[in-house]
């Protein structure tokens, strides 16, 4: 029954019942509005009614079962160690007539999400690999402390006054950790679940692809690779097909940020153009 839930999102929403907007938890925290529901859990931003803060309450799906409330352990044990202030900090925890919640900072802020598809924002080259570089210098503190971040999407890299903040932990392991089967038996899902920092690099290879296509016209409507559209350095190919496993992977960050400083750096030294 809870796989069939599961795998129908609106027949899984009314077995979750989130929270409605004004709702007060543990005479605490009061709803302020829901945003989103992930793989094992609601997110909502709400009041915390003894500090005054804006906060995330993040409860756990019932859909999910076990497995939701293991990955609820693992990100409360994650954030308790990174202390980090591009990192949301876990300050509460707690069980709401049964069901495991977590307290997060709330970050103010907009994702690169929104900048691209809601405000048209556009990014040069040098600005993709700038803010590329600017969330490895995150991720760096992340994998130094021996934990793949799993999911660095554009709906997961925030910037607030040019800040970049880092946020959901929920798909984010601890390495040497096993991952379940049905993550990995798709070739890329594999790329993106692996439990390996260039899990992160490939990720992070999307997420610039992202930037970079944000300013990208199409000239024709056939269908093209990335390679075949994007008028970009051969650097800025080099580290992308290092970064996508198209080449020899990346096998830490260090090199990979040092790539990144030489492009930024030097500049473009030649233009690849479709």
């Amino acid at each position: 029954m809870m796989r069939f839930l599961y795998r129908h999102p609106a027949l899984a929403r009314l077995f979750e019942r989130p929270y409605r907007k004004g709702k007060v938890i543990r005479r605490r925290y009061q709803i302020v509005a829901e945003l989103g529901m992930g793989s094992y859990g609601i997110a909502y931003m709400a009041n915390d009614l003894q500090t005054g803060r804006k906060v995330v309450v993040k409860q756990c799906r019932k859909t999910r079962g076990k497995e939701s409330e293991l990955s609820f352990q693992r990100e409360a044990d994650i954030l308790m160690r990174l202390k980090h202030p591009q990192i949301p900090a876990l300050y509460d925890m707690f069980l709401e007539n049964g069901t495991p919640h977590l307290v997060m900072d709330f970050v103010e802020g907009e994702t690169v999400e929104a900048l691209i598809f809601e405000k048209g924002k556009t990014y040069t080259e040098r600005e993709a690999f700038q803010l590329l570089r600017d969330v490895l210098a995150v991720v760096e503190y992340i994998h130094a402390n021996h934990i793949v971040h799993r999911d660095l999407r554009i709906p997961n890299i925030l910037l607030r006054d040019g800040t970049v903040f880092v946020i959901d932990f929920g798909l984010a392991r601890f390495f040497g950790e096993s991952v379940s089967h049905i993550e990995t038996y798709v070739p890329e899902k594999k790329l993106w679940r692996d439990i390996h920092p260039k899990s992160d690099f490939y990720a992070l290879g999307h997420f610039t692809l992202f930037l970079l296509y944000s300013s990208y016209e199409p000239k024709t409507e056939e269908e093209k690779s990335w390679e075949e559209e994007l008028s970009i350095s051969e650097d800025a190919r080099f580290i992308l097909r290092k970064m996508l496993q198209i080449d020899q992977p990346y096998d830490d960050i260090y090199t990979l940020i040092n790539d990144v400083d030489q492009l930024i750096k030097n500049g473009p030294k030649r233009i690849i153009v479709s």
